[in-house]
């Protein structure tokens, strides 16, 4: 299997997200979802994960798919880097990256399962 982006949900306002979520859940039929899990570059977790976690609760409250967290270290620095050298722009990166990255993210989760 290879990832690849569909599109960059912004977290706020919820029920928008949420709304989205949803109906990206109903298109797809994951089994799984993977989140993006910002630990440091030590391993340890800091106030960005503490928040990812709250979120990933929040979200296990009102779906049934399986969540998974996922070490996201470095995947922004290597989705900037695939872009640049696919010609992309740094200007017109922006939108981009967030989506590259969590493709990125899943890609290393499901290469660790093929394992």
């Amino acid at each position: 299997m290879i990832a690849r982006p569909l599109e960059f949900i912004p977290a706020e306002p919820w029920e928008d997200f949420l709304q989205r979520f949803k109906q990206l859940l109903a298109e797809l039929q994951p089994e799984l979802i993977v989140v993006g899990l910002p630990r440091n570059m030590d391993g340890s977790l800091g106030p960005a994960a503490e928040k990812v976690r709250e979120f990933v609760v929040k979200l296990r409250a009102v779906i049934t798919v399986p969540l998974r967290t996922w070490d996201e270290r470095l995947t922004s620095v290597q989705a900037q880097r695939m872009l640049r050298e696919a010609g992309h722009k740094a200007k017109d990166q922006k939108g981009k990256v967030d989506a590259t990255a969590a493709a990125v993210l899943l890609q290393s989760y499901l290469d660790s399962q093929s394992g």
